[in-house]
């Protein structure tokens, strides 16, 4: 199942939240996804494979992101191009969600550990981060963050 992006303009938006998990960085993140892309594991697109497929398909493809959150921070989002299943060798159902490979640093938030993706509501979501912070090295910027100075 593939479901075109253009078809749900008039839905709500809603996003995903997910952990990126042996992930350093926001750094280190786009040189991994940048590696998968070249080696086109994807046909030539750049996906993330999930056990379970989200069933809120309108809201998620009407302008929603995922939020990565490494080292438990809410870091970079992603834009979200499609969601599409498969079977996987062993034929179990899975999800591909398909995006786009562009990294959006937002603003560093905290966030607790959990499994799998949850669904993220726009209004819980980071801002996008200004291009002077998004400078500084990651750890400079969290203890700014945490003093309030940030």
């Amino acid at each position: 199942m593939t479901e075109d992006v253009s078809a749900f303009a008039s839905a709500a938006q809603v996003n995903l939240i997910k952990l990126a998990v042996g992930i350093e960085s926001p750094a280190h993140l786009a040189r991994v996804q940048a590696r998968r892309l070249a080696a086109a594991e994807g046909g030539g697109r750049l996906f993330h494979v999930t056990r379970n497929t989200p069933r809120r398909v309108a809201e998620l493809l009407n302008g929603g992101s995922i939020y990565w959150v490494i080292k438990g921070r809410i870091r970079v989002r992603q834009r979200l191009l499609g969601i599409e299943t498969e079977n996987d060798r062993e034929g179990r159902r899975r999800c591909r969600l398909v995006l786009d490979p562009r990294l959006v640093a937002v603003a560093a938030w905290s966030c607790r550990a959990f499994q799998g993706w949850r669904y993220l509501a726009p209004e819980g979501t980071p801002p996008d981060a200004e291009a002077a912070d998004s400078e500084l090295p990651d750890a400079l910027a969290d203890e700014l963050r945490e003093l309030g100075l940030l």
